[in-house]
């Protein structure tokens, strides 16, 4: 199951960051955009990530995680579509198969809410882990 090596990750980065933060007492919650093509099953990453914050600075935080559907573009005719699962990656207007896949892949950490000292801060940080 990868959705414990992917919440492993997600958590050491999110530790990471409070480590440079500093006075972080808690890590609330936790937010991943996660693509439909990026082969996560949600319930399992949920549960990975349940397990895996025990005993660190991250238990008791939430998972949010939102859904990025897939999208693709044909190179030949620059007509754009909904992927879909299965995906679809043949182009619906002209057939052809020079796809670009523009989104769907993600795996990213938009952001984290944590206690530092005495209030709650939300960090939006740019994403660094990216499962292509």
């Amino acid at each position: 199951m990868h959705e414990m090596s992917i919440a492993l990750a997600v958590i050491e980065q999110v530790e990471e960051a409070a480590g440079r933060a500093g006075d972080v007492t808690a890590v609330r919650t936790v937010r991943l955009q996660v693509g439909e093509l990026a082969g996560v099953v949600p319930e399992a990453l949920a549960f990975s990530f349940e397990l895996a914050c025990a005993g660190t600075l991250l238990e008791g935080a939430e998972l949010v995680a939102e859904t990025v559907p897939g999208r693709a573009r044909c190179a030949p005719c620059d007509h754009e579509w909904a992927v879909g699962m299965p995906p679809r990656l043949s182009c619906p207007r002209c057939r052809g198969s020079g796809t670009d896949l523009l989104s769907g892949r993600e795996l990213r950490i938009t952001s984290v809410r944590w206690d530092d000292g005495a209030t709650a801060a939300e960090r939006t940080r740019e994403p660094s882990f990216e499962e292509r």
